[in-house]
């Protein structure tokens, strides 16, 4: 995207949250406030804001791409196929009486869109920093539309995996259900770190080649190329701290009707999340009104 285009972009969302800011009849309660109601009410406010952020996101994902939304089914059937070769076929890694294919790509979809939604919260308020230091709105909506691309990426990909599901002869169960939920709870826990991240990110500009980094350590200690059962039942506890073994887990019962100890390590998941949700967002608050200082 053009120089000339990106301004006129920032000008018209700009615009626009001057002309709905201004139409709102409403006493909303500015930056600096301690209630997490009140920024949940401040959020729900500007709704129609959140949702435009989310669709530019969207347009400039994809476009001058020549194959678009194809790179959403692209780039985890690649992965699929190289784990496969390597950790299947090689390795020989365990994947609990099912085509390894596609139990690593059952894997694949949460991971792929909890890898595009950290990195993209971690580095929305930098990216939109011109946005940040015009105009007042609530900052928090920044890593909340930027993983509405990610959630495009996944939907494509598991119409792919439901194409696979067939080709392999899995059955399809009432499991399948849950996704909704697990899908939130993906992205949940993509945001619980991103928007902490986003704020050290403000001050630290090193977080930006870190977060990579972070994402491909993580992926490797996360049940994405194998199965938990690998793991020693003593240290099972330890390596359960980490959020996306039950999302990942929780993915694999659904699709897969498998059921490696996931319970325990989706609610261990939860709690974590929980509490890191918390702390990031009071860190994101006690930060946020230096955000246009810094940037």
């Amino acid at each position: 995207m053009g120089i000339d285009s990106r301004i006129a972009e920032l000008a018209d969302i700009t615009e626009a949250i001057k002309c709905f800011d201004s139409e709102k009849d409403l006493h909303i309660i500015r930056s600096g406030q301690s209630s997490l109601l009140v920024n949940l009410q401040e959020i729900w406010a500007y709704r129609e804001l959140l949702v435009l952020l989310a669709w530019r996101d969207i347009k400039v994902r994809y476009k001058q791409t020549y194959l678009g939304v194809a790179w959403a089914i692209i780039q985890p059937l690649f992965s699929m196929i190289v784990f496969s070769v390597i950790f299947g076929q090689l390795a020989k890694l365990p994947s609990e009486g099912v085509p390894y294919p596609i139990y690593t790509f059952a894997a694949l979809l949460p991971w792929q869109l909890f890898s595009y939604s950290f990195n993209a919260s971690s580095n929305s308020l930098v990216g939109n920093e011109r946005l940040i230091e015009k105009v007042y709105f609530p900052r928090l909506i920044l890593p909340l539309a930027s993983v509405m691309a990610g959630v495009i990426d996944f939907l494509f990909g598991f119409l792919i995996y439901i194409l696979l599901m067939f080709v392999f002869h899995v059955p399809i169960t009432i499991r399948l259900l849950a996704i909704p939920l697990l899908l939130i709870f993906t992205v949940f826990t993509a945001l619980s770190i991103g928007i902490w991240m986003s704020a050290i990110n403000v001050k630290y500009r090193d977080v930006r080649y870190i977060v990579p980094f972070i994402i491909q350590i993580w992926m490797y200690a996360s049940p994405v190329a194998y199965s938990v059962t690998i793991i020693p039942d003593q240290w099972k506890w330890l390596y359960g701290l980490n959020p996306i073994v039950g999302v990942i887990e929780g993915f694999r019962w659904a699709l897969l009707g498998i059921d490696t100890q996931g319970s325990n390590l989706i609610l261990l998941s939860v709690l974590i999340v929980i509490v890191i949700f918390i702390f990031s967002i009071n860190y994101f608050k006690k930060t946020e009104e230096i955000f246009v200082d810094v940037l």
